[in-house]
């Protein structure tokens, strides 16, 4: 995971961008995460930006991690991290924030050297789990893309 990932939200017709990058800190103890998402306008959603970043530490068991996640929507999530062959879970745990109601998990799958892929599931109150963006994400830096919202501002 260490290093600039970017990638399209989707298949086909993708409905946005992800820019995903981890790096060490504070001599290799904690591992910072950042992630921003440009959703582009459709039917069913207004365009819209969202970014996050985590502070990632080994818990005492050794045996899992701790993401203390930040958003830039005021949220603050706790997610017990754990790692099961090339595929890292996020399961949310709770936090001093969180978003009302609602519940985040995540799964990055390493698919090869350059690439993963990331599967983002959200549930609403007493709903089960749903995907709300699944992405495939390649190694490698790239310009971060403008927001949608001033994408289509300058067009009309």
């Amino acid at each position: 995971m260490l290093g600039e990932w970017s990638g399209k939200i989707g298949n086909k017709q993708s409905p946005g961008d992800v820019h995903f990058s981890a790096s060490y800190d504070l001599e290799n103890r904690f591992m910072i995460l950042r992630e921003e998402l440009w959703l582009q306008n459709t039917k069913k959603a207004p365009a819209s930006r969202e970014s996050w970043m985590g502070v990632l530490s080994a818990r005492p068991d050794g045996k899992s991690w701790l993401l203390r996640v930040y958003s830039n929507y005021g949220f603050i999530t706790t997610y017990q991290v754990t790692a099961d062959g090339a595929e890292v879970h996020f399961n949310y745990l709770g936090g001093e924030s969180p978003p009302e109601g609602w519940l985040f998990r995540r799964v990055i799958a390493r698919t090869g050297e350059t690439e993963f892929t990331e599967t983002v599931q959200a549930a609403p109150p007493d709903r089960p789990f749903f995907d709300y963006y699944s992405a495939k994400l390649t190694r490698g830096t790239a310009a971060k893309s403008p927001s949608p919202v001033a994408s289509s501002a300058n067009k009309q």
